[in-house]
């Protein structure tokens, strides 16, 4: 290996490592971006659009991210550094800046749809003006951001997973209302399109899906969480239960977005309206139930405060990595929420700009993926924890389709 670990904030010194389910919960932190506003708008519009054409889409995306999610944690436990540090040690001046302008960017585009998503759902919730709403997500976020200064990792991660058991049900409450067709339900694992405008709209549920700053992070919380883990018995036993923690994790997260695809399917499929957050929450509020509706602008009140605040906690760490600079959370979180307010103040509409972010993020997705799949295959980088040949081609392949996917993303939005 190239690079010697140094200590870092939250690794455990020798002899008190965590056992079991201590080994848990960095994944569920990073899971809180499978299901963020922006999976919420997109899966809302493919499942009120072509009802569950487009189920398979999200089936393969998590089947995805499963893999994307657990090189990255590897990656972070196996080197003791995160994705940003190793490209921060690897490349050039010039280069490494131009890198995380781009990565910054995608940063901010995460936090203005995490934030707008809170900002609605408070909005739908108490009928605050949105600008407000936008200032509360940012004040609650702090808040949260503080809990992980001052009480370690564990709170934070407590609290996190906590508000996706809240946005899980909030979601997932719908279902057990809606009259959902076993049949139809089964044809939409089949993979195929409609039409362009399901081309369009499956490559923003990716883009929705697998975040780069997703894979930022997560070897960042794996890292911290187990620090530079020694070769041997050790590093096994806390690969293995990685590989559980991202599962779990993942799977819930995947079951949540097909829950509100379904839900959208089953209710709001032809009704007018639909093609926004707030009309779609109308709907659902007509159709299955006033309780259903409240319950699902709950969820995306915790959608948008745990994915915000994730997101600033990414983008901290993208300019530790790249830039060796370390800014406070709260001072971070403050700057990047202005851009926020300020699209909220001009009275720009809420979804779209959901939208308009999740083609922002197929930009950076590459940037991301593309360095972790060479690194992690790289045997000077991760010893004799190198990626096997399955694994290799599986995530090259993986690679090459969601940046594809990401292209044609871009591609059609540009022309359409």
């Amino acid at each position: 290996m190239t690079d010697t670990a140094t200590p870092v904030v939250g690794q455990r010194p020798p002899g008190r490592r965590a056992t079991g389910l201590g080994l848990l919960g960095p994944a569920f932190v990073a899971a809180i971006a499978y299901v963020d506003p922006g999976n919420v708008a997109a899966n809302l519009t493919a499942g009120a659009r072509y009802g569950y054409l487009l189920l398979w889409v999200l089936v393969a995306a998590n089947a995805s991210a499963v893999v994307v999610q657990y090189l990255s944690a590897k990656l972070g436990i196996v080197t003791g550094r995160s994705l940003p540090e190793l490209l921060g040690l690897r490349m050039r001046r010039a280069p490494r800046l131009l890198f995380w302008a781009q990565a910054e960017v995608v940063a901010a585009a995460t936090d203005v749809a995490e934030v707008i998503g809170g900002a609605l759902a408070l909005h739908l919730l108490f009928g605050v003006l949105l600008v407000v709403g936008g200032l509360i997500t940012g004040v609650v976020s702090m808040v949260i951001l503080l809990l992980q200064h001052h009480r370690g990792a564990r709170t934070f991660e407590a609290v996190v997973t906590a508000m996706l058991a809240v946005l899980t049900i909030g979601f997932c409450a719908g279902l057990l209302f809606a009259q959902v067709s076993p049949g139809a339900l089964l044809a939409g694992i089949a993979p195929r399109f409609a039409d362009s405008g399901s081309v369009l709209l499956a490559a923003s549920m990716l883009g929705a899906t697998v975040m780069p700053h997703a894979v930022y992070l997560h070897s960042a919380l794996a890292r911290d969480r187990h620090g530079d883990t020694p070769v041997g018995p050790e590093r096994r036993r806390v690969l293995v239960a990685t590989r559980w923690d991202v599962a779990l994790a993942l799977v819930l997260a995947g079951g949540v977005n097909i829950s509100m695809l379904v839900l959208a399917a089953a209710t709001l499929q032809g009704v007018s309206g639909t093609d926004s957050i707030p009309g779609a929450q109308h709907a659902i509020a007509e159709n299955v139930g006033p309780v259903v509706g409240v319950l699902f602008s709950v969820g995306l009140l915790a959608s948008g405060l745990a994915s915000t605040s994730v997101g600033c906690m990414a983008g901290a760490e993208i300019m530790h990595g790249l830039l060796h600079v370390r800014v406070p959370l709260v001072v971070r979180r403050l700057v990047t929420l202005v851009p926020a307010i300020v699209l909220l103040a001009l009275r720009y509409d809420p979804t779209q700009l959901l939208v308009i972010s999740q083609v922002v993020l197929s930009f950076g997705i590459a940037f991301a993926i593309v360095p972790l799949v060479a690194y992690t295959s790289r045997r000077s980088v991760m010893g004799d924890d190198v990626n096997a040949l399955g694994t290799k081609v599986l995530a090259w392949l993986i690679a090459a389709v969601i940046v594809a996917l990401n292209v044609a993303l871009i591609v059609l939005t540009v022309t359409g």
